[in-house]
């Protein structure tokens, strides 16, 4: 029986766990969880995870939520390509930058995510905006700097990827909403190949957020 994957469309966290699921080709059943419907709150899916969050898993008798537990557990259950390649230093760079996406790059966005896509126009603060706005600049100064080859820790595509890429297309959508704020005008020469690339994968093709298409 495939395992039941939880998921939110547009959140990058849930996205993670989809494109690993579709990297490593697990079978999966896909529950698309709708925020103002109520469903995370339903008694179901209190069963699944008491803090009402995606993404979420069954697989089994197990349930798990935590985005990078999930990654990390399907990476060491199942075949397949894998999240965390090379060697002992390797997995632990992709860790780090896992962690780095985790506490500072998705830090600064949820700022200007708060100020942009999360309050209404009549209440947008211009130099709360222009302030968010350098946060993201400055982490994606850093980001142009990290990279170890092709993909974020070297030669292979890993985890590490999986878990930027959802976050900085989230950003990007910003510029729908204020178009002057220019997010993509901040990506770096790096980073923007980077994301090229990304995008030319069949499983980010395939795992698109509906929402957004």
């Amino acid at each position: 029986m495939p395992l039941t994957f939880y998921y939110g469309s547009g959140s990058p966290f849930a996205w993670r766990v989809w494109l690993a699921l579709e990297h490593k080709q697990i079978a999966y059943e896909l529950k698309l969880m709708s925020f103002s419907a109520g469903d995370l709150r339903s008694a179901q899916f209190h069963a699944v995870n008491p803090r009402h969050k995606v993404p979420a898993i069954v697989d089994g008798g197990l349930a798990l939520y935590e985005s990078v537990a999930i990654v990390e557990y399907l990476d060491e259950k199942y075949a397949g390509a894998k999240l965390f390649p090379g060697d002992v230093e390797q997995r632990a760079v992709v860790r780090r930058l896992v962690q780095e996406t985790d506490h500072y790059y998705a830090t600064a966005a949820d700022k200007l995510l708060d100020q942009v896509l999360f309050t209404p126009p009549e209440r947008w603060g211009a130099v709360e905006i222009a302030k968010a706005r350098d946060g993201v600049a400055e982490e994606l100064k850093t980001w142009e700097t990290l990279f170890r080859g092709e993909w974020l820790a070297g030669g292979e595509l890993s985890a590490a990827d999986f878990s930027l890429y959802p976050l900085l297309a989230l950003t990007l959508r910003m510029d729908r909403k204020k178009p002057d704020l220019d997010v993509r005008g901040l990506i770096g020469a790096r980073v923007g190949a980077w994301m090229q690339r990304f995008e030319a994968l069949p499983c980010c093709r395939k795992t698109w957020p509906p929402h957004w298409k």
